[in-house]
C-alpha cells in the first residue's frame, strides 16, 4: 500500500487556488507518486494508445537491463485521471493495471483494429435516424409534429460504445486494485449540461477530502460504464448521459467542456510527477492561409474549430500555468517555499508532432458510405472541414497511424522518457513536442 503520510491534506477552502495549490504533504522517505493523464479528443486518442506502446517497450528494456522481469510488469503510473475518449483508455488501464504490459497490449489491440460501427451506429438506418433527421430540425424546426415524441438527440447513436467497453473494462476489478499498490487513484471527468458544473467522479485506495472550485467538483464514487459514455459524449456528436448527482440525476456530456484545470485532479489525488499525454499539438502553429479571398467556412470548419477549443486549449494553458508556478517556486528560498501552500510538480509533456486533421484527410474514405454522406453534407469530407473528422475516424487505418505517429513520437525523445520512468526529474521549462 502506499504510504499514508504522502496523501494531501485537506485542501483549503479560504480562497480559490491555482490547480496545484495543494496543501504540502508530509515529508516521507516514500518515492513521489506518478500519475498518468489522458485528455480527451474522439478518435484522436489512438495517439495515446501509441505513446503507451512505445513506453511499454521502454519499460521491458528498462527490465532486461537491470535483469529484472517485474520491472517490465509493474505499473510506473498508480494514479491514472481521464477525460473523453481519455477516460476510456485510463479506465481500461487501470482495470488492468497489475500487470502493465498486458495491460497496454488489449488497449492497443482494440484501437489498432477499430471501426466505426464499434462506436456508433454507421448504417444507413441509424444515419438516417439521428444525423439526417438532426440536420434536417436544425434547417426547418419541429414541424413535423411526430418528431416531438422522437426528438434526434445527436449527430450519432453511439448505442455500440456501450457494448465494446463492456468488453473492453471490468469496473469490478478496479475496487480489487486499489487495495494493491499497482493502482492509487484513478478518476475521469464530466461536465454537467444540467448545472453546469464540471465533475470529477474519482476512486482511490485511502480516503481522499473532495475538492471544491469555482464551477468543479469532485466527488468519490465508484466508476462504471456510464460515467465514461457520459465523459465520451462529444458535444452535438454524441448523446448526453444521465448520472445521479446528489441524489437526483443530471445530464452530462464530454469532460473536455468546461474543463478549466485538467491536471488538478491527478495533483489532488496525490501525484507529484505526472506524464501528460495530449491529443492534439500544443501551441498549434495556424494552418496555411489560402492567397485571395477566403471561403467562407463550412459547419464542419466552425464545428472543428470549436471542438479543439475544448479538447486542447484548456490542456495547453494549464499545462504553462503549471510550469509557471514551478520556475516562481524555484526562486523562493527553502524557508520561502515551506511558507507557501503551493508545491513544485514535475510534468512531461508527449503530444502529437505532427496536425492530426490533416492525417484525417487522408482517411475520410475510409469510413463507412452513410458516414461519408452525412459528414459531406456538413463539409467534414474535404480538407477544412477534416478537423471535424479526426475525431469521428474510429477506422484502423486512422487510428494505426496515430498509434504509430505516438510511438514515433516517444521514440524521439527515449533518455527522456527513460529517465522520467526511473524517477529522474523531466526539464521544467521543456516545451512540449510539436
Amino acid at each position: 500500500m502506499p504510504c499514508k503520510d504522502t496523501q494531501p491534506a485537506a485542501v483549503l477552502t479560504s480562497r480559490t487556488m491555482p490547480n496545484d495549490a495543494i496543501p504540502r504533504a508530509t515529508s516521507c522517505a516514500c518515492p513521489k507518486q506518478t500519475g498518468l493523464l489522458l485528455s480527451g479528443g474522439g478518435a484522436r486518442a489512438a495517439y495515446q494508445v501509441g505513446v503507451l506502446k512505445a513506453i511499454a517497450a521502454l519499460q521491458t528494456e528498462r527490465a532486461q537491463a537491470a535483469g529484472l522481469p517485474e520491472l517490465g510488469r509493474a505499473n510506473p503510473f498508480p494514479i491514472v485521471v481521464g477525460t473523453s475518449a481519455g477516460a476510456i483508455n485510463a479506465t481500461a488501464f487501470a482495470s488492468a493495471a497489475d500487470h502493465f504490459q498486458e495491460a497496454v497490449a488489449r488497449i492497443v489491440e482494440v484501437w489498432e483494429n477499430f471501426r466505426a460501427e464499434q462506436v456508433y451506429r454507421s448504417d444507413s438506418f441509424g444515419v438516417v435516424k439521428t444525423g439526417a433527421r438532426w440536420l434536417t430540425a436544425l434547417s426547418i424546426g419541429w414541424t413535423v409534429r411526430k418528431w416531438t415524441r422522437a426528438r434526434p438527440k445527436s449527430l450519432f447513436d453511439n448505442a455500440p460504445l456501450s457494448e465494446l467497453l463492456t468488453k473492453m473494462i471490468d469496473p469490478e476489478r478496479i475496487a480489487g486494485l486499489l487495495k494493491t499498490p499497482a493502482l492509487r487513484a484513478l478518476a475521469v471527468t464530466v461536465s454537467s449540461y444540467t448545472s453546469g458544473q464540471h465533475v470529477t467522479f474519482y476512486q482511490s485506495s485511502q480516503p481522499i477530502e473532495p475538492w471544491t472550485r469555482s464551477q468543479r467538483v469532485a466527488i468519490p464514487e465508484h466508476i462504471a460504464i456510464d460515467h465514461l459514455l457520459a465523459s465520451s459524449a462529444i458535444p452535438f456528436v454524441f448523446p448526453a448521459k444521465a448520472l445521479s448527482l446528489g441524489g437526483h440525476p443530471e445530464y452530462f456530456g464530454d469532460g473536455s467542456m468546461r474543463q478549466l484545470a485538467p491536471i488538478s485532479p491527478a495533483i489532488h489525488l496525490g501525484a507529484e510527477r505526472i506524464l501528460v499525454i495530449g491529443a492534439g499539438r500544443m501551441q498549434e502553429p495556424g494552418g496555411i492561409v489560402p492567397k485571395g479571398e477566403p471561403a467562407y467556412p463550412s459547419l464542419a470548419q466552425i464545428a472543428g474549430h470549436a471542438l479543439s477549443s475544448i479538447f486542447l486549449d484548456s490542456l495547453s494553458a494549464d499545462i504553462e500555468r503549471l510550469l509557471r508556478i514551478n520556475r516562481t517556486l524555484g526562486l523562493l528560498s527553502a524557508s520561502e517555499r515551506r511558507e507557501t501552500s503551493l508545491r513544485p510538480i514535475e510534468v512531461l509533456v508527449i503530444s502529437p508532432s505532427q496536425r492530426l486533421d490533416e492525417i484525417a484527410s487522408r482517411h475520410v474514405g475510409s469510413l463507412p458510405l452513410p458516414v461519408r454522406a452525412l459528414l459531406r453534407g456538413v463539409g467534414a469530407t474535404d480538407a477544412r472541414g477534416a478537423a471535424l473528422a479526426s475525431y469521428l475516424l474510429f477506422e484502423s487505418s486512422y487510428t494505426r497511424e496515430l498509434i504509430d505517429l505516438g510511438v514515433a513520437d516517444t521514440m524521439a525523445r527515449k533518455a527522456e522518457v527513460i529517465g522520467f520512468l526511473a524517477g529522474l526529474s523531466p526539464n521544467p521549462v521543456a516545451h512540449p513536442a510539436g
